[in-house]
């Protein structure tokens, strides 16, 4: 089955657990309101699927505890045991929970209790034992119990894969933000951007991973549920069955990290490399750097409450991640970029996710600039892939995959390769809130035909097109300068100042000039001509660097000509007229 078919059919099933799973939040109604509904069915879901994850080995676990349970160390023969990172030791099931409805609760209790320390973790951060109570206390939690061991609510590996997984927690997580009227795409990114995100990161070395076996870690910053992670290990492991797959990740949402954790643990990883907090200003991966990084930031979200820890590591210098420089309060998207770049090994790759802004906001000599312009000076920036429109779950504007690397192949050093794949997509039969389109298996290979390519080319895949365009590094930047012209007194003669023209504030002016012209040149050319007695101020010239995507793929159209308008207009007029006098019946004269 190719994977356009597998998607379908994948997502149908998805769909149809995540409904299933949902459904049962409908005894919840009036105890809890719809946009709460989450508090218990996220958690219930988790437990459940480390449930049905230890079944198997169950009974071996019990034995192998009653062996070792006077030890001080226990863990490594119960995790041996459960063939997993975790475990639980107590006696209760979901199936014999419900053989004793009177003690329910405090049963359940202890069935959770019975997990190893690390599962404590995860349902420590749903805060779910004060939801537990409130739902014995109103005749609810036997019910929802019941429900969760219900066949067709089986959640082991053995029938739904951590890929598979991930999807019913973003269809859940979906319906509690909607419900909760919260950004769902806050959470998690859709699977066609990630394996985009995937396949554009290895493309360069693939054939390299093949031949010499994989050994790779990667890190998420703002990991959400952990999925981009769980599709880059799939990835490598589709190149390489033996790939040894480190993931790492930190997010700031509770709900999200003990979700990401718990995955994490039933794909065999550590726990202990999923990570809760602030990355900006709580860095849990200090001194850290990674084969690859992933990722997908908020972008044009305030970080003021964040700004003076921020301000702190800036002011370090090159002993911070920012001391580069600082973007406006109102956005901090570059400063996960800055994070990213700071924990990239020499040898590194990096995929993360810009709106427009990024490309080009800010000044000359702006913290966003000057962040672009470390980058490119560096030559870090192998790639800008423009997504199409509408692609994403909460917003249907541009948005952008930069590549960075801190190593580029050699026919790529000193170039930018900028890829407009904007029309690149299938349109979806069923719209997902701002989600109207997606990359399909076919259009993803299209788009990563023309960056593996890398030339100047146009790629067609029906009446889809992408193009690429390959730029020196040097033509994102230019110098500002400013343009002075002299003050003159009331009779018209040169005011001086110690012996020089005094500048007037009111004719100042700036011009941007390439950094590939010399600005004495460029200066005598374009701008001399126009103002004989003008000078540009060179104390004030600063270096920017901006990104005008759009401007290397506008395609001008001429003008309708007057003569077309002209007809265009007679043709509609006729169509009116024979209109109204079938409609009246009586004939229109027309001045010619």
């Amino acid at each position: 089955m190719n994977e356009e078919l597998r998607r379908i059919q994948t997502g149908t099933n998805i769909q149809e657990k995540a409904n299933l799973i949902w459904s049962i939040a409908d005894a919840l109604r009036g105890l809890y309101k719809p946009h709460e509904y989450g508090e218990v069915i996220l958690p219930m879901t988790v437990i459940k699927r480390f449930h049905d994850t230890l079944l198997p080995t169950r009974d071996k676990v019990l034995e192998t505890y009653e062996k070792v349970k006077h030890l001080e160390v226990k863990d490594g023969f119960l995790q041996k045991a459960s063939g997993y990172v975790f475990y639980n030791i107590s006696n209760f099931t979901f199936e014999n929970l419900l053989s004793d409805p009177n003690n329910i609760e405090e049963n359940f209790l202890a069935f959770l209790h019975g997990f190893s320390e690390n599962v404590q973790d995860v349902l420590k951060n749903f805060d779910f034992e004060r939801e537990i109570t409130k739902l014995a206390n109103n005749d609810k939690l036997f019910f929802i119990i019941q429900e969760f061991n219900a066949d067709k609510a089986y959640m082991g590996p053995d029938k739904i894969t951590s890929t598979d997984m991930g999807y019913i927690f973003e269809e859940l997580i979906k319906k509690f933000s909607e419900s909760y009227d919260e950004e769902a795409g806050s959470h998690f990114t859709s699977r066609d951007i990630i394996y985009l995100m995937t396949d554009l990161l290895i493309a360069e070395e693939k054939d390299v991973l093949i031949d010499e076996g994989v050994a790779k870690t990667v890190y998420d910053q703002t990991m959400g549920t952990s999925q981009m992670l769980s599709a880059m290990e799939e990835r490598l492991k589709a190149l390489d069955a033996e790939a040894e797959v480190t993931t790492f990740g930190q997010e700031i949402n509770e709900q999200t990290y003990a979700i990401a954790k718990a995955d994490t643990m039933i794909r065999g990883g550590n726990p202990e490399n999923m990570k809760l907090g602030n990355t900006l200003t709580n860095d849990q991966f200090e001194g850290y750097t990674f084969d690859y990084c992933i990722s997908n930031p908020p972008f044009g979200t305030d970080w003021k409450s964040e700004y003076n820890k921020v301000k702190e590591e800036h002011d370090k210098g090159e002993n911070g991640r920012f001391g580069v420089g600082l973007p406006k309060k109102n956005d901090g998207q570059l400063l996960f970029l800055l994070n990213g770049l700071s924990k990239l090994k020499n040898t590194g790759r990096m995929a993360i996710i810009h709106n427009g802004s990024a490309l080009f906001s800010g000044a000359a000599g702006s913290g966003e600039s000057e962040i672009r312009r470390y980058v490119i000076e560096n030559d870090w920036l192998e790639a800008i892939i423009q997504l199409p429109n509408d692609a994403f779950y909460n917003t249907g504007i541009s948005t952008y995959i930069w590549l960075l690397t801190k190593n580029k192949p050699k026919h790529r050093i000193g170039k930018i390769q900028l890829i407009d794949a904007s029309n690149m997509y299938e349109k979806r039969r069923k719209n997902i809130g701002s989600k109207r389109v997606d990359i399909t298996e076919s259009c993803r290979e299209m788009i990563v035909k023309a960056y593996g390519e890398f030339k100047n080319k146009e790629y067609t895949l029906d009446d889809k097109t992408v193009e690429s365009k390959i730029f020196d590094n040097i033509d994102f930047g230019f110098y500002k300068v400013t343009v002075e012209t002299p003050k003159y007194d009331e009779v018209g003669n040169l005011k001086l100042n110690k012996g020089k023209p005094t500048p007037d504030s009111n004719k100042r002016d700036t011009e941007d000039i390439p950094l590939k012209e010399v600005i004495s040149d460029y200066f005598e050319k374009e701008i001399k001509p126009f103002n004989p007695d003008s000078w540009i101020d060179e104390s004030k010239t600063k270096i920017g660097y901006e990104i005008p995507f759009n401007q290397y793929f506008y395609d001008f159209e001429l003008p309708e000509s007057l003569d077309d308008i002209t007809l265009r207009i007679k043709q509609l007029e006729e169509e009116i007229i024979k209109s109204f006098e079938a409609l009246s019946g009586k004939e229109v004269k027309v001045n010619e």
